[in-house]
C-alpha cells in the first residue's frame, strides 16, 4: 500500500499513558479542526482511549492494539503514514512495532533513550528499512533533539560564516526546571536488569560511538565527563550531564550518517554549567558525586528494590503546574578550527519542562514532519538531524515553543 492510500497521516500509540496523553493533547491543540491532518490515537484499552478522545477537539478515532501482538502492530502500521509511540521501556514493548513499521514501509518516531535497544533495532532492520522506505527515527524528545538539532544549527551557521564546520561543539545546560516520570525511571531500571544478564550492554553503553554505523570511521571523543571540570571557553565550572551518555552518541551518529559533514575529527561533549569560583566548583563537585552515587545505587539490585517504591511509578509524572512552569535553556558553542574569534554560539530554549511538556511537543512535531514535509532521506534508521534537519527546527520554532537563536560570535 502506498503512503497516499493510508487512512491516517499520524497515529499516536500509547495515548493513554502519561506522556502519550500529553502528545495527544498537543496534537489536538495544534492539529485539531480546522487542520486537515488525519490523525488517530491508539493503545490497549478502548475505554481509556475513549476517555482521552473525549477531551480532544473534533472526532478522533481510537485504535485498539497491543504492543506484544505482532499482528496488531502490522495492522496498525499499515493504516498510517507515521506511527509516533510513547510505549516504553522500548526494549520491553517496542520491538514488534519497529519490525511492523519496517515491514509496512511506515515511518516511525519515538522517545527511546535505550542505546542497547536502538543498536539492536538498527542491526536487525536497517537493510529491510532501506528496501521498504520506512524512515525510523529514535530519540525525538529532550533526548536528543536539543543536542542533535542544536549541533546542526551551530554547524550550519559556522559553514555559512567560515566556509567549514566547527571541529568541536560544546553543549552546556544553563538552566532547567521540571519533574520526573515513572516511565523514564522504568526504562533505566529495565536496562540495568538486562545488563545484569548481559554484561555486554554496559560495555556498549560506555562506547562513545555505540550508535555509529558499523565499519565506519570513529572520531576523537573519549568517555563522558564524570567529575567537576573547568571550561575555559564558558569560564565556568561544569558538572556531568546525566543525558550525555545518550545525546552524544546520537550526535556522533548524525555526523556519520551525513557523510561526516562535521568532519572526521569532529568532537562533541555535554555538561552542566555550575558557575564560577569556589561556589561553582562546590556545586559541580556535588552534582558529580550525586550523579555517581545515584547511578551506583540503582545498579545494585537490593538497593534498587529499596529505592524504587519511593519513586514515581510508570504512568505517573509531574503535575500540570510543574510542566507549565518548567523550562530549559541550553548554550552551544561551535569552535572555529582556525580562528578563535570566529566561534559560533547559540541558545536553545523550551517553554515547558524538558522531559514532558517540551518533549511531548517535540515528538508530535517530529511525527508531523515525517508525515508532511518533503524530506530528502530514503528508508533506514536515522537521527532527528539527519532525517528532518532544518525542517524540524522550523516547526519547533514556529509551533512548539522550542527556539533556536544565534548569539554573539566569539
Amino acid at each position: 500500500m502506498s503512503e497516499s492510500d493510508r487512512e491516517f497521516d499520524v497515529v499516536v500509540f500509547g495515548a493513554t499513558g502519561f506522556t502519550g496523553q500529553l502528545v495527544a493533547e498537543y496534537m489536538g491543540e495544534q492539529y485539531g479542526p480546522p487542520s486537515d491532518l488525519r490523525w488517530a490515537i491508539a493503545g490497549r484499552s478502548q475505554a481509556k482511549l475513549d476517555a482521552v478522545a473525549s477531551g480532544l477537539p473534533g472526532e478522533i478515532e481510537c485504535l485498539v492494539a497491543d504492543s506484544a501482538n505482532a499482528e496488531d502492530m502490522r495492522t496498525l502500521a499499515a493504516r498510517t503514514r507515521v506511527v509516533c509511540t510513547t510505549v516504553g521501556p522500548y526494549a520491553k514493548y517496542g520491538s514488534e512495532l519497529v519490525a511492523a513499521c519496517v515491514e509496512q514501509g511506515t515511518h516511525y518516531c519515538d522517545l527511546a533513550g535505550e542505546i542497547h535497544w536502538m543498536r539492536r533495532m538498527i542491526d536487525a532492520h536497517q537493510s529491510a528499512a532501506e528496501r521498504s522506505g520506512a524512515r525510523i527515527v529514535h530519540t525525538c524528545g529532550f533526548d536528543c533533539i536539543p543536542s542533535d538539532l542544536g549541533t546542526l544549527f551551530v554547524q550550519n551557521a559556522m559553514r555559512e560564516r567560515a566556509g567549514e564546520p566547527a571541529n568541536h561543539v560544546k553543549f552546556r545546560v544553563v538552566a532547567s526546571k521540571g519533574g520526573a516520570s515513572g516511565g523514564t525511571i522504568d526504562s533505566g531500571v529495565n536496562m540495568m536488569e538486562e545488563a545484569r544478564d548481559d554484561p555486554q550492554i554496559l560495555e556498549l553503553n560506555a562506547d562513545p560511538y555505540a550508535l555509529n554505523p558499523l565499519n565506519m570511521p570513529r572520531g576523537l571523543d573519549g568517555l563522558d565527563q564524570t567529575s567537576a571540570e573547568q571550561d575555559p571557553d564558558f569560564r565556568q565550572w561544569t558538572a556531568p550531564f546525566v543525558m550525555a551518555s545518550i545525546n552524544t552518541r546520537v550526535v556522533r551518529r548524525s555526523n556519520a550518517l551525513m557523510n561526516y559533514a562535521y568532519g572526521h575529527d569532529f568532537r562533541y561533549d555535554e555538561a552542566v554549567l555550575t558557575g564560577t569560583g569556589a561556589a561553582g566548583f562546590a556545586k559541580a563537585a556535588a552534582l558529580a558525586a550525586g550523579t555517581a552515587m545515584m547511578m551506583g545505587a540503582m545498579a545494585i539490585g537490593p538497593i534498587r528494590n529499596l529505592v524504587l517504591p519511593l519513586l514515581p511509578k510508570p504512568g505517573e509524572g509531574p503535575s500540570k503546574e510543574t510542566r507549565e512552569n518548567g523550562y530549559f535553556e541550553i548554550a552551544l558553542l561551535g569552535l572555529n578550527p582556525n580562528d578563535p574569534e570566529g566561534n559560533v554560539r547559540a541558545t536553545i530554549k523550551g517553554d515547558r519542562d524538558p522531559g514532558y511538556g517540551s518533549t511531548a511537543k517535540m515528538l508530535a512535531e517530529s511525527a508531523v514532519c515525517l508525515a508532511r514535509d518533503a524530506l530528502e532521506v530514503a528508508g533506514g534508521f536515522w537521527t532527528p538531524a539527519s532525517a528532518m534537519g532544518t525542517q524540524l527546527i522550523e516547526r519547533l520554532d514556529s509551533n512548539a515553543g522550542v527556539t533556536f537563536t544565534l548569539d554573539t560570535v566569539n
